[in-house]
């Protein structure tokens, strides 16, 4: 009697030792999915490195995706219109050299069509802007002009684009020409105005 009695405790720790793995066993397969599913979310959000929703007026919408994979500085980007009220959808897209750090909207020349601004870093500390105008149910590049041969003797980047009750203006600190350093409290800002699809640069403000 002793002996089934032995038999049968035997019996039942095995069987609780068995359950206990096997609960192990699926708490761990669960953990492991869950890590991979967010490792696999990360990894999807990564292939996206910028994107912006930038609203026009109600239901006309721009929006602003940079992908690309290796090379963070060399990819290529989507401008993706919607304008709910017409029921229009309408899509641009470019090869880009630099790392996108913004994007806004404005209406320069105010003729009505809007005008999207995609800043780029296109070196370390080097700021460029693509401009494109839609209208007519097309994207149109409207040449952004560079520095003057005048403003690159004393330009070393660290740039910044301001925009400023609806105008336009780049800042960058003065740097000496011979040495590069820079001269303390010296910046030059530009104002650039736009007019038939032409942009015009203005010299505003040189603190020295």
């Amino acid at each position: 009697m002793r002996q089934i009695t032995n038999l049968l405790q035997h019996s039942l720790l095995v069987a609780g030792v068995l359950l206990m793995v096997s609960c192990g066993n699926e708490t761990n397969e669960k953990a492991g999915a869950v890590k991979e599913d967010a490792s696999a979310t990360a990894k999807a959000k990564g292939q996206f490195p910028f994107y912006k929703d930038i609203s026009v007026k109600p239901g006309l919408n721009f929006e602003v995706v940079s992908w690309g994979k290796g090379v963070d500085s060399i990819g290529g980007y989507l401008i993706l219109m919607s304008d709910s009220v017409k029921n229009n959808y309408n899509s641009f897209s470019a090869e880009r050299k630099g790392i996108i750090t913004d994007a806004w909207n404005m209406d320069m020349d105010n003729d009505g069509n809007p005008e999207i601004y995609v800043e780029l870093l296109s070196k370390k500390n080097v700021l460029d802007l693509n401009v494109y105008e839609y209208s007519g149910g097309d994207f149109r590049k409207i040449n952004f002009p560079p520095l003057s041969s005048n403003s690159k003797k004393s330009y070393a980047g660290n740039d910044k684009f301001i925009i400023k009750n609806g105008d336009l203006f780049r800042s960058f600190p003065l740097v000496n020409p011979k040495d590069t350093s820079i001269k303390a409290g010296a910046v030059k800002m530009l104002q650039y105005q736009l007019n038939g699809n032409s942009f015009s640069v203005n010299e505003v403000e040189q603190a020295q």
